[in-house]
This record gives structure tokens, C-alpha cells and sequence, in this order.
């Protein structure tokens, strides 16, 4: 006994009609299109319209409808479709993820919103910040006028200035300090003698040079202008120790200011003045 078999295709091709045994199994179908229709595709699969696909050793019986049993003529319908690749599954778990950051992306601004009086809550949530800040004003000034009190106070004692504006006794700044470093007196006492000696003697063989010039002896044209060659030179010798002599004292100067930081600046510059002037 043979079954009708009707396989529905896909465009661009018909319907199909096939003749087998209603014992033959499921797999021989297969080896029936490949037959009749060779330009069928071989990556095809037969399915039912509904239901799971039969095994492939399963008997065509198995697949009949309970239609064609009662009518006495055995059909079976099939359709023919392509394979479909499967993916990798996943995509509900990539959905819930996507719909919790969506979620926690949410603004909770709800100041465009109104109360049942009908105010707007920005308007209300403004209220109560300037209500707020007016009662927080004193509390502000207080902390300015004692800021500024403390900085005034801090003023007043760099200045020597005691709180009720009288003058303290040991201000901060410009105190004196004593200088106990009688090494540095001493070698500063000898350069200065040092320097008003060697201008001194410049000074007298200058004198010298001048009376012997007004009373020249006769005849003796020759010596004077060498006694007057060897006295410039002399000054000139002098005036070169007197200006090294200046030079080296300056350098002590500054080499003792450096090392005593605590020397007031007023008295730095009155001992250099004084070296400069002797």
C-alpha cells in the first residue's frame, strides 16, 4: 500500500507530489526527491506544518492525519525549508542588562511638578532655601567680623601694636638685635684704619709734590720731572691699595651679612656707608 506525499516548496518552486510505501522510512524521501527534482538543493530539510519533525527511521504511517485514516486514502503533507544557522543564544540576558541601565538612568527632577495647591515644587524648594540662608545670616556675619578681628590682631602684633593702640615695647618687626661677634668688629675696625691710612699718605706725598713744584732748583729740569714721574706713581700705587683695600672690606662686609641673618637692614647699610665715606 503507497502514500500520497505533497511537500510544499519555496518559491521559485512548486508544490511536489510524491508515491511511497506507507512502511518505508522517513529518510527515504530524501533519496525520493533527489531522484525525481535533481535541481533541488541538498541542504533542505522536510518538516510537518506542526509539530516536531519525525525521526528519520520513523515509518511514514506515523505521519498521518486522522482525516486520511478515517477517508481511506493516506496522505501526507510536508514542507520543504532551508537550514538555518543557530546563534549563540543569549540575547534575553543582553535585554534585561540593557533595561537596568536604562533604569538606573532615570532622573528623579520632578521640579517641572506641582502640589495639590498648585504650586510648582522648584518654586517651593526655593522658598525654603532662601528661608534657609536668611536664617544662616548671622551666623555668616559673626564668622566674617571674627575673621577679620583676627586678622587685624595678627596686623597689629607684626606691627608692635598692642589690641587698645598703644606701641609694644618688643614688636615683631624691625626689633634690633645686638651684634656680639667681636672677630667681625675687629677685622671690620682694621680695614677701615686700614684704607684711611693708605689715603693719608696718598694725601701728603700729593702735598709734597705740590710745594717741591712751586720751588724748583735751577738746573735741575731733569730730576724734577723724574721726582714728579716717581710721586704719580707713588699715588697712583696708593690710590690702587686704598681701592683694594675698599674692595676687600666690602666683601668681609657681605660675607658677614650673609652669615648673621639676624643684622637689622638698617644697620647693614649705615656700616657700609660709613666704609664707603672713610
Amino acid at each position: 500500500m503507497s502514500a500520497s506525499v505533497l511537500i510544499s516548496t519555496f518559491s521559485p518552486f512548486p508544490t511536489l507530489s510524491l508515491s511511497a510505501p506507507v512502511d518505508a522510512p522517513f529518510h527515504t524521501l530524501y533519496d525520493l526527491l533527489a531522484e525525481r527534482y535533481p535541481e533541488l538543493p541538498l541542504d533542505l530539510v522536510l518538516s510537518p506544518h506542526r509539530g516536531c519533525a519525525p525521526a528519520l527511521d520513523a515509518p511514514l504511517s506515523s505521519l498521518w492525519t486522522a482525516d486520511s485514516a478515517n477517508n481511506g486514502a493516506p496522505l501526507v503533507s510536508l514542507r520543504l525549508v532551508p537550514r538555518l544557522r543557530g546563534g549563540k543564544g543569549g540575547f534575553g540576558s543582553q535585554l534585561r542588562a540593557a533595561g537596568g541601565r536604562m533604569s538606573s538612568q532615570k532622573t528623579s527632577n520632578n521640579d517641572s511638578c506641582r502640589d495639590l495647591s498648585g504650586r510648582r515644587l522648584s518654586t517651593i524648594k526655593e522658598a525654603k532655601r532662601l528661608a534657609e540662608h536668611i536664617e544662616s545670616e548671622p551666623l555668616r556675619k559673626k564668622a566674617q567680623q571674627e575673621a577679620q578681628r583676627a586678622k587685624l590682631e595678627a596686623l597689629e602684633k607684626k606691627l608692635g601694636m598692642a589690641p587698645g593702640g598703644s606701641s609694644d615695647s618688643d614688636p615683631l618687626a624691625g626689633k634690633k638685635h645686638r651684634l656680639d661677634d667681636t672677630e667681625y668688629l675687629e677685622q671690620s675696625r682694621e680695614i677701615v684704619d686700614n684704607v684711611k691710612n693708605a689715603v693719608s699718605i696718598a694725601m701728603l706725598k700729593k702735598k709734597k709734590k705740590a710745594k717741591t713744584s712751586h720751588n724748583p732748583p735751577a738746573g735741575s729740569s731733569s730730576a724734577s720731572s723724574v721726582d714728579k714721574s716717581s710721586t704719580s706713581a707713588t699715588t697712583t700705587f696708593a690710590a690702587a691699595s686704598a681701592a683694594a683695600a675698599v674692595a676687600d672690606a666690602t666683601s668681609v662686609v657681605s660675607e658677614k651679612i650673609r652669615e648673621s641673618v639676624a643684622i637689622p637692614a638698617a644697620s647693614v647699610a649705615s656700616a657700609a656707608v660709613g666704609v664707603a665715606n672713610a
